[in-house]
């Protein structure tokens, strides 16, 4: 059974809390850049008070000294979950499971917002096989001593046989049948993700742009069969 996690892709801490508000069965949040930009280690600090496990999506890709502190930081103010890249390389993951203590460390693979051509393009190649392009980098996250990777829905059941049953396997471009796709180009539901093998389920706009927030986020508890209490 898979978590799931709504993106508090929001403009500010009070639209952020508000919409914590009103999910009353939420058990986990995405903060990403923007938001924490914006309101920095007090909103986290606020919903970890809360009992809330916060994901802090920031993607951490720099050097291994800078990346490892960032880390050490984020598990000081009670961070449950975050992100590295793992583009930045097996020195970088590494010195980041260092740091993490009790904070597990997941690594980015290929945004879904990629196609085979934009990735080949970012990375100076003619063509790309993307599900062995994930596939190979989550070997080297899990070498390097990663909790586990971030990928599309698409490439989830491969990433699960090549991690075993252990590891976690974070997913964001969840959406219902009748919702748009956005700006992500690798997407699927709930229940086909966490059938895939899916262990945390991301999800944003489909619940924040909702007229009733409340009524979707518990539709797609039950579509995924998630814990969400």
């Amino acid at each position: 059974m898979a978590e799931l996690i709504i993106a508090l892709d929001l403009p500010d801490a009070a639209a952020a809390l508000g919409l914590v508000d009103r999910l009353r069965e939420v058990r986990w949040v995405k903060v990403g850049s923007v938001l924490f930009t914006r309101e920095g280690p007090g909103l986290v600090r606020e919903l970890v008070g809360r009992s809330i496990q916060v994901f802090l999506d920031l993607k951490w890709h720099d050097i291994p000294n800078t990346v490892a502190d960032a880390v050490a930081g984020a598990r000081e103010l009670g961070v449950a979950m975050a992100t590295v890249h793992t583009l930045g390389g097996t020195a970088m993951m590494q010195a980041a499971a260092a740091a993490g203590g009790g904070l597990a460390l997941v690594g980015v693979t290929v945004l879904t917002s990629h196609d085979a051509t934009s990735y080949g393009q970012a990375i100076g190649r003619a063509e790309v096989d993307l599900e062995q392009e994930v596939g190979r980098l989550a070997g080297e996250a899990e070498r390097a001593g990663l909790a586990g990777v971030v990928c599309s829905p698409h490439e989830v059941a491969l990433v699960r046989a090549r991690l075993g049953s252990g590891a976690r396997i974070v997913v964001p471009g969840i959406r219902r049948r009748a919702d748009a796709a956005g700006d992500q180009m690798r997407i699927a539901t709930a229940a086909d993700a966490a059938a895939s093998g899916a262990t945390h389920l991301v999800v944003g706009r489909p619940v924040i742009q909702a007229a009733d927030p409340a009524a979707v986020f518990s539709q797609l508890l039950e579509e995924a069969q998630c814990v969400g209490s």
